[in-house]
């Protein structure tokens, strides 16, 4: 690196990626909004609040990390792979913009992609945000285009390329990137369609690297895949991303990987116990988090975190108002951890793509929980229970060109195939259902656990996983 390229860069060090560098001021370019400003703004440094894992830090002591650190990591990996699978893009589409552009489009995607998140990531999705038909995409794009488009708008160049003269980031563009197709894509220039599958695919930027951080933070290992096998043998053809047969058995084994942390850490029957907690906790006190729509009041939501959060709900004890008061006082267990939920029994039901998981009765927590309150004993039909159901997708469904697909590109076939097409990924299971009976107690363990057998078909000796 020269002296001139230096003093134009920042680098922070990363336990995983190692340096990602990131553009900072320099004086060469004095017109220029660089990375480390959109880095440094308020919005961007929200997310030191936020913990990647929503509540496994309760579980996990050494998993405190944060939406911060994933965002940067995310950015880098987005470089990376725009820089290696560019040719083939710019092969299939020719009015691709130059690479400078595209490097620094994906990498501002990945630093943002979260930035709409609000307290305990996804489950702020589910519990809140969903009253409003909102997500933590639709308020990312929300945002973008309200706080940080200036400043994507004034973005020059990346740590290894730069814009042609004449070229401007589009906030839009970013914005498409960040939030899950709902179409084909339609009226979207292909190279930007085709691009989604850096962030919305079986293998993606995002999930790369929160498999990586995810399971070095917990401690479940230290090298969890082979991610540079994904990039060299990942490429763009006129279908979208591709990968070499050569390339799937390190696909597999991220995607396997994947499952093992959903099975191990985010799905952890005391890290579901205190979601499920969580749950009862959120649904009582909603309306005393936040003043109505984040959409509609960007300026408290920039300050509300899960610092701010559990600050406010930690001083309810003291209010004098006898509502907030009691809400103090189950918010107090929670963090003092006393987690009131404890698993009495669990089974695990596996789906193949022609079984009817839509239709079961485990498509839904409160379905099941009604079910298996019938089938107990009469006297034991209002006993404190919850049902929780954890669903966990291996592989998507792969057939037709929808947006965020990957291919398969075989040299025994002409053209690139749907992934389906590989036998090794096809002895993938298409999802999997956690299901955990959680009470106060064990006292009742043999006649919960009879009724959830009997509800799913199962002996006693079906299923069973280690709790």
């Amino acid at each position: 690196m020269s002296h001139s390229a230096a003093q134009g860069q920042n680098l922070s060090y990363d336990p995983i990626h190692g340096y990602i560098p990131f553009v900072a001021p320099d004086a060469a370019w004095p017109n220029e909004v660089t990375e480390r400003e959109l880095i440094d703004s308020p919005w961007v440094q929200r997310l030191r609040q936020i913990h990647q894992l929503q509540t496994a830090w309760w579980v996990f002591p050494a998993a405190e990390h944060t939406r911060f650190q994933h965002v940067l990591g995310v950015m880098h990996l987005a470089g990376r792979a725009a820089a290696a699978w560019y040719p083939s893009l710019a092969e299939v589409c020719p009015d691709v913009p130059s690479r400078g552009y595209v490097e620094s489009l994906v990498r501002i995607a990945g630093l943002l992609h979260d930035v709409g998140h609000g307290p305990f990531g996804h489950f702020f999705d589910e519990q809140y945000l969903s009253q409003f038909g909102e997500t933590h995409e639709t308020i990312g794009c929300r945002i973008i285009r309200d706080r940080l488009a200036p400043l994507i708008r004034g973005i020059l160049r990346n740590p290894q390329s730069e814009l042609l003269p004449g070229e401007t980031l589009d906030p839009e563009q970013v914005c498409v990137l960040i939030t899950r197709p709902r179409g084909d894509g339609a009226g979207l220039p292909r190279w930007l369609a085709l691009l989604r599958s850096l962030f919305c695919g079986i293998y993606t930027v995002d999930n790369m690297d929160f498999v990586l951080r995810d399971a070095y933070m917990s401690g479940y290992s230290t090298q969890a895949f082979d991610l540079e096998r994904l990039f060299r043998y990942s490429f763009f053809t006129t279908r979208g991303l591709t990968i070499h047969a050569r390339g799937v058995d390190a696909l597999v084994r991220f995607m396997t990987v994947r499952a093992e942390l959903f099975r191990t850490i985010y799905f952890h029957r005391t890290v579901r116990a205190i979601d499920v907690m969580l749950k009862d906790l959120f649904r009582d006190s909603r309306q005393h988090l936040f003043p109505g729509n984040p959409a509609e009041h960007l300026d408290e939501y920039l300050q509300f975190t899960e610092w701010s959060l559990l600050v406010d709900v930690g001083r309810w004890r003291q209010s004098q108002n006898l509502t907030l008061r009691q809400l103090g006082k189950h918010w107090q267990d929670l963090l003092d951890r006393r987690v009131r939920w404890k698993t009495v029994c669990q089974r695990v039901l596996v789906f193949g793509p022609h079984d009817a998981e839509a239709s079961s009765i485990f498509s839904e927590p409160e379905l099941a929980e009604t079910a298996l309150r019938h089938k107990l004993p009469p006297e034991l039909r209002t006993l404190p229970l919850r049902v929780d159901i954890a669903r966990h997708v291996h592989r998507p469904h792969t057939r037709g060109p929808a947006e965020g697909q990957n291919f398969l590109y075989d040299p025994a076939y002409p053209e690139p195939q749907p992934l389906t097409a590989d036998q090794l990924f096809r002895h993938l299971p298409l999802s999997q259902r956690i299901c955990r009976v959680y009470a106060e107690n064990h006292d009742h363990a043999a006649a919960l656990t009879a009724a959830l057998d009997h509800l799913i078909g199962a002996s006693r000796m079906d299923d069973l996983t280690n709790m």
